[in-house]
């Protein structure tokens, strides 16, 4: 076993790279451990989108970070909605004329951790590989870690960003709270850009004729696109995943050319769940990212939040090995305990609330969203209801905790 040192960040996502960061960036010690080897691969675009609020949080944390992820990512010059086939709503990005950060960038996961890793080994942290969790022990002065490679460490703070089948949190132990929704969504990354020169543009096809009526998303990312059904069950997701289907279905909502351009398919559940605490009995452990929180991916707000716990976490443990006493500390964490979770069941009811509007299960909102579409032309703000609802609405959640 190592020394007893300040932090401990288990795992190396987009939140422990970023909560390792913001350790650094407050003078605090830190090791970063990853139970995935230096080079393992990880398939597929993942998270795409950073809004504004993480590109000004990162450059908080690194000097230049944000610009250097805005920059590599790509803005859409259009957003179109579509219903049944018939566009009923176009949003224009006037890129010649976005200066500082951008609303957002769209780029690949891979690549937001890359400039995340890169900015922390510049503040002298290199992840530790190949350490996969196998035990944490807590108590009152801190936290024992032991790793399936023999790896142990000893820390006073840990900070678990292990993602969704967190190995830290099922062995505090937390439980989460809340289950799988209905949806079930099918993912087709292509590479490159369209060959025939067209823009970056993002569709939203509510009702899609060329899918039976399947709702379908489209999304541009710095080289390449990002295909996105929604699915009436598991069984339908099954099927139109399979590798013959998408060779039918594809090129159906792409070109042809893009079509042949496959990297990768997947099928998932929309998972909404918390942890019922984002901290252990004894305020040593703090959860954050997909160890704390699941959403289905609607408005960007798993990365985003995620990035939004790290900061918070680990501005907590700093505060807390800075306290005078053993309550004050216990209560800083407690304090991100609160804050954290409540914005973490802000998130899960909004996406909750998208999720409903693309079901369209009533009547009702059926007829609400054919009525939008028909007088969109008229009404123009009709369609963007049409555009915005799938996300969610966004708003602060408290004072201190921004829009994530």
């Amino acid at each position: 076993m190592s020394h007893e040192q300040e932090l401990l960040v288990v795992g190396a996502g987009p939140a422990g790279l970023s909560a390792a960061l913001a350790a650094r960036s407050l003078g605090v010690e830190v090791t970063l451990i990853e139970a995935d080897a230096r080079d393992q691969e990880r398939p597929g675009s993942r998270a795409l989108f950073v809004h504004q609020e993480t590109l000004e949080r990162l450059g908080r944390l690194a000097p230049g970070l944000g610009e250097k992820i805005a920059g590599f990512g790509i803005l859409w010059q259009v957003a179109r909605t579509f219903y049944r086939g018939k566009e009923v709503y176009a949003r224009r990005y006037d890129t010649e004329q976005v200066s500082g950060l951008p609303p957002y960038a769209s780029l690949r996961q891979l690549d937001t951790e890359r400039f995340l890793l890169g900015a922390c080994r510049a503040a002298g942290v290199e992840p530790v590989w190949g350490a996969r969790v196998v035990s944490v022990r807590s108590d009152p002065n801190g936290v024992t870690v032991r790793a399936e490679n023999g790896g142990e460490w000893r820390a006073r703070y840990v900070i678990a960003a292990d993602g969704a089948r967190s190995a830290v949190r099922t062995s505090i132990p937390i439980e989460m709270d809340g289950g799988r929704s209905s949806d079930y969504r099918v993912a087709v990354d292509l590479s490159g850009e369209d060959p025939g020169g067209a823009p970056a543009e993002r569709h939203l096809h509510y009702r899609h004729p060329a899918l039976d009526g399947r709702n379908l998303l489209i999304v541009p990312f710095t080289g390449g696109v990002q295909v996105d059904v929604q699915c009436r069950d598991p069984a339908d997701g099954e099927a139109l995943s399979d590798p013959d289907a998408v060779r039918r279905w594809l090129p159906r909502v792409v070109s042809r050319e893009q079509a042949e351009r496959v990297l990768w398919v997947s099928r998932y559940p929309c998972l909404q769940r918390v942890a019922t605490c984002f901290t252990d009995e004894h305020r040593r452990v703090l959860l954050a990212g997909e160890a704390a929180h699941l959403f289905a991916p609607l408005g960007a707000r798993g990365m985003n939040s995620s990035i939004a716990d790290a900061e918070a976490a680990a501005t907590a443990v700093c505060l807390a090995l800075r306290s005078t006493g053993v309550e004050r500390a216990r209560g800083v964490v407690e304090d991100y305990d609160t804050v954290r979770r409540q914005a973490a069941r802000h998130n899960r009811a909004r996406v909750e609330g998208a999720l409903r509007h693309l079901r369209a299960e009533s009547a009702w909102s059926r007829l609400a969203q054919a009525g939008a579409a028909r007088l969109a032309s008229r009404l123009p703000r009709l369609g963007a209801w049409l555009d915005k609802a799938p996300y969610g609405p966004r708003g602060p959640i408290t004072l201190r905790g921004g829009l994530y």
